[in-house]
């Protein structure tokens, strides 16, 4: 009952975002600035 009631509220919070768009839109960009870093930290 609990694994159902989290994949409820989690569906429910995908729906608050817009779609997911807005959360999958942060991580794009988190990932990016995590790409630049990393990519820095290895070139210098």
């Amino acid at each position: 009952m609990s694994r159902e009631n989290y994949g409820d509220n989690h569906h429910r919070e995908e729906e608050c975002y817009g779609g997911g768009f807005g959360a999958g839109f942060a991580l794009i960009v988190v990932l990016f600035i995590l790409l630049i870093i990393v990519g820095a930290s290895w070139l210098f």
